[in-house]
């Protein structure tokens, strides 16, 4: 637990020291970021070698007790984030495009990770309120920073983000005043399908499902990434939308009743196909190249939310492998895909789609991430990205009965395809000319493609994960 507890402070140190100091020293930040993957990765092996954590602060005894959990998805996601964090550093400090250099980006990006990782840490109802405000709070200004045109978004995020946390507090209290604890793991051996019940968890569900983007509550997303700087569209979209998805999941998997969560998991996957079809929709009309990676994660959301659905349903623990899959696959392809939108905008000068033109010729390595990226989010094998998607339709090809859940997914697929040839088609097109102030970053271009080849080389180690996550030994 002391390693968890290391990843945990040592962002929120390193952001406290640059507001203090009044330094914007990305330096700082890309070894606080690496640091704090080496703490991550260290308690990975002592959750994987020892088994679950808990430490309960200020040495109260339970229900009493905010306790902090370090389990095997907790620690995964610790490093997934670290992960993450350490790669948009290193772009933000690197890239000749970065328009957070010398901002505040840096003392709020750790404040970001901080907050991530206590989120992930906790497993106590109010503590994740805490948490999720710090989040939100971070995200917003971090959004605020591309200036003037960012400001109507990141208004609409915070006051939607304000609303969804006093909806999730509501149903807080009710499951309070009903129980008496918070702790999740307390309630999930009390809980009952009653009314005030069904209230409360449904109330937490709308407030999550607002803050996680999750359709059809994600009206705030897609002007909101793609008006963020280059550097936090990547964080907001590989990282930040998943904590809420979390919180969501832990809900219904440890603290419901399983009468609710059978009655409540075909609402959330009909939702979760929804999003499929009409994200995936949006993305291909629109005429703006970040907004169509904004709207592909509002379709791609929707096989995590899918998932969760159906394990809720279904109730079969090989489903959670499948949601978290889907989680780590699109956190890396997500991350690929807005580092070279930025990078292919910034360089050709164009927000457009239509301005890709050639770009395989231009600007190869860049395009070649985006294309790579989108080849997971489509579930090409043998990307991590398909092998989420097999978990997902294997228990459905064991009864006729589940075709629609297939139809479904099958929908999505082709609609996913569809917007990501849509650019790729355009790059193989014949070449427009560049602008004279043409100058593309190859260093950056590198580095975007980084985390496309990580999801495709998660096929090498599908087995041992697949097993890890579904807690069935090899």
């Amino acid at each position: 637990m002391t390693a968890a507890l290391i990843a945990l402070l040592l962002p929120l140190f390193t952001a406290l020291c640059l507001l203090l100091l009044r330094s914007r020293s990305g330096v700082l930040v890309i070894v606080t970021s690496l640091l704090t993957l080496l703490a991550a990765a260290w308690s990975l092996y002592d959750v994987t070698v020892n088994g679950p954590q808990w430490l309960e602060l200020g040495d109260w005894p339970p229900p009493l007790a905010i306790r902090f959990q370090l389990q095997p998805i907790t620690a995964l996601l610790l490093v997934f984030s670290a992960m993450i964090h350490l790669l948009v550093a290193v772009y933000a400090a690197g890239s000749q495009h970065s328009k957070t250099r010398y901002t505040d980006f840096w003392p709020l990006s750790c404040l970001l990770q901080g907050s991530l990782n206590a989120l992930w840490l906790s497993g106590d109802l109010f503590n994740w309120y805490v948490t999720l405000e710090l989040l939100g709070l971070a995200a917003v200004a971090l959004v605020a920073l591309s200036g003037r045109k960012a400001y109507g978004p990141a208004l609409n995020y915070l006051l939607l983000s304000l609303g969804a946390s006093l909806v999730y507090l509501l149903g807080v209290a009710l499951a309070y005043g009903r129980y008496g604890v918070l702790d999740i793991s307390l309630l999930g051996a009390m809980t009952e399908a009653d009314t005030t019940t069904r209230i409360a968890w449904w109330l937490m569900t709308l407030g999550l499902m607002l803050k996680a983007a999750l359709w059809p509550f994600h009206l705030w997303l897609p002007r909101a990434h793609a008006s963020a700087p280059t550097a936090v569209s990547a964080l907001l979209s590989a990282l930040v939308v998943k904590g809420p998805l979390f919180i969501l999941w832990r809900l219904w998997s440890e603290g419901a009743p399983t009468e609710l969560a059978v009655e409540a998991g075909p609402v959330l996957a009909v939702a979760g196909i929804a999003a499929l079809i009409l994200g995936g929709w949006s993305a291909l009309r629109t005429p703006w190249l970040k907004s169509l990676v904004a709207y592909s994660t509002v379709a791609q959301l929707g096989y995590a939310l899918m998932a969760l659905g159906l394990l809720m349903y279904w109730q079969l623990p090989a489903l959670d492998a499948a949601l978290w899959l889907f989680v780590l696959a699109h956190g890396l392809a997500k991350a690929s895909m807005f580092l070279a939108a930025g990078e292919l905008q910034a360089s050709l000068g164009s927000k457009r789609v239509s301005a890709l033109r050639g770009t395989t010729e231009t600007m190869p390595v860049a395009m070649f991430a985006f294309a790579v990226a989108g080849g997971s989010l489509i579930g090409l094998p043998p990307s991590g990205g398909f092998l989420a998607k097999w978990l997902l339709l294997e228990p459905m090809f064991e009864t006729v009965n589940h075709w629609p859940w297939v139809v479904g997914i099958l929908l999505g697929t082709l609609i996913s395809a569809g917007y990501v040839f849509r650019v790729v088609a355009l790059a193989f097109d014949r070449a427009d000319p560049v602008p004279p102030d043409f100058s593309p970053d190859r260093f950056a271009h590198w580095l975007a493609l980084l985390p496309a080849l990580v999801v495709w080389g998660l096929a090498l180690i599908s087995e041992p994960l697949i097993h890890w996550l579904t807690g069935v030994p090899l």
